[in-house]
């Protein structure tokens, strides 16, 4: 039975995190997408406020401002990098190509946290690293005008890795929703200056409008605080392993949501995603002792 409820959220996980890159779309058909990121780091944030007062007491004090570093790198940033790609990118490509986080998590522990790595990890990123160039190739060739798209995208993965580093090597023995919890909380102020300066409460309410606050604020409410809250259980249940298998589920989710609503995938972008799957895995994969 414990094994049937690790998988049960598992696949909850997938099931939302997946959604989410949909979730984007949904919000800017009446927002910005400064409006749409702000409104979901925001929902996460008041969500996640019954929780701040212990979180605060229980972080050090000179490891606070590395949990307001950590909301940045870790959700701020990445959320508007996400919706201003979306506005060019598919959905289900936004989803394929944040598959990388766990290659780039290596090559950034590797590159600024001088974390020792294995040739065995070495080889599953340049393996990713050839999936990603299938992905920006979806008919045979590369369409120029994505590109920018599709760097705002790698740069968000990047700020995610570096955070998965930041807190794996500064942040041992703070409990992760203390973490999370902080630093939303943290985050709530500047997501209302970012609403102020675009006008967003000005907007003339419209049935378009209300949908789209609605797709954000679930993003942020279910897709950051909630979701944040499960996988850390699935940590504790199942294992950090187990629980970073999620990486495999997302794409295939978001996958299927852009095929509901549309959107074209080429053959060629899912033998990329295929290809950095294997990467990924070969990364993850515990080194049999001999």
């Amino acid at each position: 039975m414990t094994t049937f409820w690790n998988w049960v959220l598992f696949c909850v996980l997938s099931i939302i995190w997946g959604s989410s890159f949909l979730l984007m779309k949904l919000g800017m058909v009446a927002l910005s997408p400064y409006q749409v990121a702000a409104l979901r780091i925001l929902s996460g944030g008041i969500v996640l406020i019954p929780f701040a007062g212990k979180a605060y007491m229980a972080i050090p004090p000179k490891k606070r401002g590395l949990v307001l570093a950590s909301g940045l790198l870790g959700s701020f940033f990445p959320a508007f990098l996400f919706c201003v790609a979306e506005t060019k990118i598919n959905s289900s490509v936004t989803g394929m190509l944040n598959s990388l986080t766990p290659l780039l998590t290596v090559v950034m522990g590797v590159v600024f946290f001088q974390i020792p790595t294995s040739k065995q990890k070495l080889i599953g990123v340049v393996i990713g690293l050839m999936g990603l160039l299938l992905l920006m190739a979806p008919n045979g060739h590369i369409v120029i005008n994505d590109i920018p798209y599709m760097l705002l995208i790698l740069l968000a993965t990047l700020l995610y890795a570096i955070n998965v580093n930041l807190v794996g090597k500064h942040m041992q023995g703070i409990a992760s929703l203390h973490i999370a919890s902080l630093a939303f909380v943290l985050l709530i102020v500047p997501c209302l200056v970012v609403l102020y300066a675009t006008h967003f409460f000005s907007i003339t309410q419209t049935p378009q409008l209300i949908q789209s606050i609605i797709a954000a604020s679930f993003l942020g409410v279910a897709g950051t605080a909630i979701a944040s809250v499960w996988f850390y259980i699935l940590v504790k249940r199942a294992g950090a392993l187990f629980a970073s298998m999620v990486t495999y589920g997302i794409p295939f989710v978001a996958i299927i949501w852009g095929m509901v609503y549309g959107e074209t995938i080429s053959l060629l972008q899912l033998t990329g995603l295929s290809i950095i799957l294997l990467g990924v895995f070969i990364t993850n994969k515990t080194p049999k002792r001999i």
